[in-house]
């Protein structure tokens, strides 16, 4: 990276910082005239005035012409809001379908500087080599990209099979890398309540550490069970869908992080513990989770869930606050980042309008890094191993009559569960619906909803495959989709109508090194490419966005009317989540932690 944009330890900086603020030495930059959103007292500050060196702040005040010297630049900012940049609490990279230097070349120009990032879709995928790969990319970027050490690879241990496992030995190494900032999301919530010994060491590793441990309570019992994950000690979540969820969590302790992702709309029911009920909102954060590159280029990151804050009746400096500086006091980071204030980080958003928050220009420890949506920097990358593009195995071509769910013998109907979507929203259903069979087969019925729904070993070769049915999307006429983005084991979900296509879709994945297919009556009629891990592309932004639009067309064209339906194609798998779930193992009911069949016996 760009030595310019190397942060020092405030000590190696404090003696310059002192000089600049008392007029000693000349300041690096100054911005002018601004209207100082400043979060440590909720108000707003006209008239100031910023300046900066070794890429933090030195003086913030009425009028810093003392700091001004010879080789300063002078920013007029004729007004503009100065509003520390923004921060994300919780997401996963891999969602955007991009490498971290082009995740992060997608969301500088939107003012995120900040994000607190869990690898743990790589971590599945090729274990802690893969976590290690997204850790040194993360850490080289302009902006601020700390990664949290990936909790649970298997999510549900006993229940699927991952591509490679996290050990709490793993965990407790990665403890010591540079820029390992705490415990990924401890999503086996069932585990932990229990006691279980392994995931136990792993919050303590973290805490023996002095880093924060992320939470995932994914279930809306707040029963014993809930009780029992806190007393573990995860010190947030971003599960929660309820105003009561929220409050629940942060009458003891946890932060509550609201996320509005590319699917997932959880801000407006709890924020209304903020608007409506009075609760004091510093222990609540805006979080994005899940954001593919589509939402990135087209409607924004951060700056997008504070402006959806703020439409929800929040007031735009709480809405602020939720994405700045109470982000940073969680991770234990406030004197570094989060505020515009002395010592901190020089990050910065100018804006015109703290409602609407078009983002004019962005500033990343004192560097002007985009300008009007204008990216002017590089966001430096790693050389990715040949390993991380071959992680597509199914063994061997696949054919119809592999997504065959062969009925009990004689029978003419059949009574099977059914994973059933819920639009923008993370969980499931568990419904049974009767089935008609022919030759032996049972079939789907586009006309009530159900389609057929496989998932594929992609990790070990094996060629096992487990049908079941999906019902929720809408679709219609002969058509597939297959994808290798599937929380959080990553195998291959293919969904369809048709089982031809389904095969057709399976093996172009397998041919492409992964990514997502769509098929309509015999023929490809969108694809994105993701052949880091079956995750991620390194193609700029704009390219994989193109990719993912077309599959959204795609999708709408087989009849689908979902807002972001390939996001619950991507968590049909995701056995920490209720109601029910397909794995390598079979049908998961997730209200149990158990595995169920796929018929209702009588």
């Amino acid at each position: 990276m760009d030595n310019k944009f190397e942060i020092r330890a405030w000590q190696a900086s404090a003696r310059e910082l002192v000089a600049v603020a008392a007029g000693r030495e000349p300041a690096s930059l100054v911005l002018r005239g601004v209207k100082w959103v400043n979060v440590q007292s909720r108000e707003i500050l006209p008239g100031q005035d910023l300046a900066i060196a070794a890429g933090r702040f030195a003086y913030c005040g009425s009028d810093a012409s003392h700091c001004i010297g010879e080789s300063t630049e002078v920013v007029d900012c004729d007004g503009l809001y100065a509003v520390p940049g923004f921060c994300d609490g919780h997401m996963h990279v891999e969602s955007g379908m991009l490498t971290p230097a082009r995740f992060a070349e997608a969301v500088i120009p939107h003012g995120t500087t900040t994000m607190f990032v869990d690898p743990h879709e790589i971590a599945n995928v090729l274990g802690l080599h893969g976590v290690r790969l997204m850790h040194d990319e993360a850490i080289i970027q302009p902006v601020n990209m700390f990664v949290q050490m990936p909790s649970c690879a298997p999510s549900a241990p006993g229940l699927e099979t991952p591509g490679a496992e996290i050990t709490p030995v793993d965990v407790e190494e990665a403890m010591r890398w540079p820029g390992i900032v705490g415990l990924g999301e401890m999503m086996n919530f069932d585990g932990v309540a229990a006691g279980n010994p392994q995931l136990l060491a792993e919050i303590g590793s973290a805490q023996i550490a002095g880093k924060t441990v992320g939470g995932h309570y994914a279930s809306p019992d707040l029963g014993l069970s809930f009780h029992a994950y806190l007393a573990a000690g995860p010190a947030d979540d971003h599960e929660g869908t309820r105003e009561i969820d929220a409050i629940s969590r942060v009458r003891r302790g946890m932060r509550a992080m609201m996320r509005l992702g590319s699917a997932w709309y959880d801000v407006e029911s709890q924020i209304k513990a903020v608007t409506e009920r009075g609760i004091d909102p510093r222990n609540f954060i805006l979080c994005t989770d899940d954001c593919h590159s589509g939402t990135l280029v087209d409607d924004g990151h951060m700056n997008r869930v504070i402006k959806h804050a703020i439409n929800c009746g929040c007031d735009p400096l709480i809405a602020i606050q939720m994405a700045t500086i109470n982000t940073a006091t969680h991770f234990g980071m406030e004197r570094e980042l989060g505020s515009i204030a002395p010592g901190r980080r020089a990050d910065v958003v100018l804006t015109s309008d703290l409602s609407e928050l078009p983002v004019l220009q962005v500033y990343a420890r004192g560097i002007k890094i985009a300008d009007r949506g204008e990216l002017l920097v590089q966001t430096p990358r790693i050389a990715w191993p040949e390993s991380a593009r071959k992680s597509v195995k199914i063994g061997r071509p696949l054919a119809a009559d592999d997504f065959r769910v062969q009925s009990p013998p004689g029978a003419k109907t059949v009574r099977a569960r059914v994973i059933g979507v819920i639009e923008n929203q993370a969980p499931t259903r568990a419904l049974v619906e009767d089935l008609e069979v022919a030759d032996g087969a049972v079939q789907g019925d586009a006309s009530r909803d159900v389609c057929y729904l496989a998932l594929v070993d992609r990790h070990r070769a094996s060629g096992k495959i487990v049908n079941g049915f999906v019902g929720g999307f809408g679709y219609q006429g002969e058509m597939a989709i297959a994808s290798t983005v599937a929380h959080d084991s990553h195998h291959m979900v293919v969904v369809g109508t048709d089982r031809e296509n389904m095969a057709l879709a399976a093996n172009r994945l397998a041919e492409t090194d992964g990514g997502v297919s769509v098929w309509r009556s015999g023929r490809e009629i969108a694809q994105v490419r993701l052949p880091y891990a079956g995750l991620m592309s390194d193609r700029p932004a704009e390219q994989v966005a193109t990719e993912a639009k077309m599959m959204n067309a795609a999708i709408s064209a087989c009849g689908c009317s979902l807002n972001n339906a390939f996001m619950q194609h991507s968590l049909l798998a995701l056995a920490v989540i209720p109601e029910l779930r397909i794995s390598d193992m079979g049908l998961v009911d997730v209200t149990h932690f158990e595995l169920t069949g796929l018929f209702v016996e009588d």
